[in-house]
């Protein structure tokens, strides 16, 4: 069974490789397209060694022609080896004098020309050079079926002695050919990748500028959702349920004459409702404080501080408030590091910093505990890497055994 399968996938891989196979044919073709393109490359060439005062004038019809012969090129590789070369962008249009002046300027211009003065020349010699082994090999190796086309007189001069050789030679020829073409092709595709589209390092520099630009606006819209979210929580569900505790505190102290029972329920109510409006407080603080949005970094900060179960001291020195985004990330680094802190490190004290150097928000949070804070170990530092990494900000945590821990934030003040 096993045999069987092997030997019909090589039976196959022979047929699929064969010199009349559809592989071997449609290498054959794209290299024999890219004898037509390269001959007013070839003409210059030729000017330069029969008519040499004709060359400038025929590398300058060149020039004109590069981006029709980028086109047939770029077409030539779409239809027949089914490999797409992206065009080049340019910010204007080619016949104005900006967009002339883009083209001249742009490196992508020049390496087409390379493609086209060097490259082209090679592979339409190339294609020329299928065709004559294609005509050669079937020409030996069929040569008993017109050897008879030979003047009779010919054959006695000992022309046909070789007639087995030349059939051997001729269909081996005719094996290699379609190799030679798949090779041909691969070089010619490589070259063409390089020098036709579009430069691969600027390219890929565009495609980052782009994805960073998308981030940078999923992540304002993201707070800009967190933002709407805490408005309509603390305008709707947070005023519905003071509104209920105050009622329920009204009637605990104005109806004096219910049963006992009546009063247990209407002070377990009012309990109830308080603790519902703390934990809705802190969740509207989990998402987006309106003191970030209304006041700043310094003031959300020293919220904070106040609400952190220790001593903080806090420094804050900001000249010009970073963008919302920043501040949001800047504002959840510290409360989670606070929170950190509070939770593992055994601290009596934390001191924290927040100042802005040039583009840079450089926060510092130092507290005196026991040190050994490391984020593989799940202390929560792991969720502050991702929080600083989504605004392309760095984090440093040094945290000996025996302390003090301290926490460097850098970020970028450009989102």
């Amino acid at each position: 069974m096993g045999l069987s399968g092997a030997l019909r996938r090589t039976t196959s891989w022979i047929a699929g490789h064969a010199p009349w196979s559809a592989w071997a044919w449609r290498s054959t073709a794209f290299t024999a397209a890219g004898i037509p393109t390269a001959l007013p490359a070839a003409s210059v060439f030729t000017c330069a060694v029969v008519a040499p005062g004709r060359a400038a004038a025929a590398l300058l019809v060149v020039l004109v022609l590069s981006p029709l012969l980028t086109l047939l090129q770029r077409s030539r590789f779409r239809e027949l080896l089914e490999l797409e070369i992206p065009a080049v962008r340019y910010a204007h249009r080619p016949l104005r004098p900006r967009g002339l002046l883009e083209r001249l300027r742009s490196e992508s211009t020049w390496r087409q020309y390379g493609y086209h003065l060097l490259v082209s020349p090679l592979a339409g010699a190339g294609g020329a050079l299928i065709v004559l082994a294609w005509a050669c090999g079937a020409a030996g190796a069929s040569v008993y079926a017109w050897s008879w086309l030979v003047p009779v007189g010919d054959r006695d001069l000992g022309w046909t002695r070789g007639y087995d050789a030349v059939t051997v030679l001729g269909a081996l020829l005719l094996l290699a050919t379609p190799w030679l073409a798949a090779a041909l092709a691969r070089l010619d595709a490589f070259a063409a990748a390089a020098l036709l589209g579009p430069n691969r390092a600027k390219e890929l520099e565009r495609r980052v500028e782009d994805l960073a630009e998308s981030r940078a606006g999923v992540l304002d819209a993201a707070d800009l959702e967190r933002r709407r979210i805490e408005r309509d929580l603390h305008d709707g569900a947070q005023q519905r349920l003071v509104a209920l505790a105050m009622n329920l505190g009204i009637a605990r102290a104005t109806l004096t004459d219910l049963p006992p029972e009546a009063k247990a329920v209407i002070d377990e109510a009012h309990r109830e409702a308080k603790e519902a409006i703390e934990e809705l407080n802190s969740l509207v603080r989990g998402l987006h404080p309106a003191v970030l949005e209304d006041r700043g970094l310094d003031a959300a900060l020293s919220g904070i501080a106040a609400r952190a179960p220790l001593p903080v001291e806090l420094t804050v020195e900001l000249a010009h408030r970073p963008g919302p985004t920043v501040e949001a990330v800047a504002y959840f680094v510290v409360s989670e590091a606070l929170a950190n802190v509070a939770k593992h490190a055994e601290a009596s004290r934390c001191r924290v910093e927040a100042r802005r150097d040039g583009d840079l928000l450089r926060i510092t949070v130092t507290d005196d505990g026991v040190g050994g804070a490391d984020p593989a170990r799940g202390t929560g530092l792991v969720g502050l890497r991702k929080r600083v990494g989504s605004v392309d900000g760095t984090i440093l945590i040094n945290s000996p055994l025996g302390g003090p821990t301290v926490v460097t934030v850098e970020l970028p003040c450009g989102l």
